[in-house]
């Protein structure tokens, strides 16, 4: 057993708490951290496992277009064996050889055709990734501006506790001088637990808000962050038609939809083509006892009983239900641009509202009934209900702008545009 000087056992009790507590409060602190929108969306396209998993339809398109551009292999085949051969009466033992190579050879149309194919599945691949990605950007910007949104609420919340709180002892202070009724701080007492039955709800939707978030960004962000930042300004014009055209011709979705429509008809030429069979071209060395013989030979089968029709059908249902998937999908973004346009329309309305004088007519009535109420001249009641007012007027500007940022970014989703 090793024995430690006193003042060793002295100075690591000491420390060790110190160190102890500085660790615990350390992790706290990284626990704690506060993530701009920026820092989401790059930890989310390096970590989510979404976007990991769609990421290898693109090693599987590659694949598949080496497996496309591969040739046929080619076929040995040897023979090796004792005979006999009898010539009057005597019996004659050697040893037959013989080695054939042949080679299947494609029919360059069909080669053609299923290369093409796969081109456009692995394009087509590249933009599913694409779409992929594009959809989790939006994702992660609509869950920032929730939580964003939830910790705004909670602030208001808590401002609006503690004023509550200090009038609440204000009013006890009055009712235990005599110079207000009992009535008067039960009244008080309802209004605290309410708000703070209002903040225990807030602080349920920002545990909602931050597990959404940390699962969008592969788990690293843990059970207590912030985020900071500010919604977006409205900007003067949406033009919905001029969104929908931008969508028709450079959204990832509608761009893989194409290739999964030219990789199905390239799929129709390859069937056709493979009507034609493979030609295999042999070349054959034979030996017997008494001869040698160096030959050529051309296999071509007959597509007599067999001529493909169930593929070929097959692959142009898959071209009619690519084409069938592009004419919806079109319909459907120009539906949700149009709803996203006209609900952006409608938050940027009740934020001008807000902006040109609901805000300040709220806020100069709590101060007109908070001197009131200090004067003795408005009830404690109509003091609470000025503030309800002014915190719900808070609030409600508060979710047109994320209304509106939240739209922008369901926008961008269905657009393909990252603004």
């Amino acid at each position: 057993m090793v024995h430690l000087p006193p003042r060793t056992l002295l100075l690591a009790g000491v420390l060790l708490p110190a160190l102890l507590t500085g660790t615990v409060v350390l992790a706290q602190v990284q626990e704690s951290r506060s993530y701009r929108l920026e820092e989401m969306t790059d930890m989310a396209l390096k970590y989510n496992p979404g976007l990991q998993e769609a990421a290898t339809l693109i090693d599987q398109g590659r694949g598949a277009q080496a497996t496309a551009e591969a040739y046929p292999n080619p076929s040995i085949t040897g023979t090796l064996g004792p005979g006999r051969t009898r010539e009057g009466l005597r019996d004659s033992t050697f040893f037959e050889r013989g080695v054939a190579v042949s080679q299947p050879v494609e029919w360059p149309g069909m080669r053609q055709a299923r290369q093409q194919a796969a081109e456009a599945a692995l394009a087509g691949s590249q933009a599913a990734v694409d779409a992929s990605r594009l959809s989790l950007l939006s994702e992660v910007k609509i869950a920032f501006y929730q939580l964003l949104l939830a910790q705004r609420n909670e602030e208001l919340i808590m401002e609006a506790l503690a004023s509550v709180q200090e009038f609440q002892r204000g009013v006890k202070a009055r009712v235990d001088a005599g110079q207000a009724r009992p009535f008067e701080a039960l009244k008080a007492n309802v209004e605290v637990q309410k708000v703070s039955n209002d903040l225990n709800h807030a602080r349920h939707a920002l545990v909602v808000g931050r597990s959404r978030l940390n699962a969008l960004t592969g788990g690293l962000l843990g059970k207590n962050f912030d985020v900071q930042g500010n919604f977006v300004s409205p900007p003067l014009e949406l033009n919905p038609d001029g969104l929908v055209a931008s969508a028709s011709t450079q959204h990832p979705t509608v761009r893989r939809v194409r290739k999964e429509i030219e990789r199905a008809e390239h799929s129709v030429v390859q069937e056709r083509q493979s009507l034609i069979p493979f030609v295999t071209v042999s070349g054959i060395f034979q030996q017997e006892a008494a001869e040698t013989a160096y030959l050529a030979r051309l296999s071509v089968p007959i597509p007599l009983w067999y001529r493909r029709q169930g593929e070929i059908t097959g692959a142009l249902s898959a071209k009619q239900r690519a084409e069938a998937e592009h004419a919806r999908l079109q319909n459907e973004l120009v539906a949700a641009i149009t709803e996203s346009v006209e609900e952006a329309h409608a938050a940027q309305d009740r934020i001008g509202v807000y902006e040109k004088g609901l805000l300040k007519q709220a806020e100069e009535t709590l101060r007109i009934a908070r001197i009131s109420f200090q004067q003795g001249a408005a009830s404690l009641l109509e003091f609470i209900d000025a503030q309800r007012v002014h915190r719900q007027m808070l609030l409600e500007y508060a979710q047109a702008q994320a209304s509106f940022s939240i739209e922008l970014a369901r926008l961008e989703r269905w657009t393909g545009e990252l603004r």
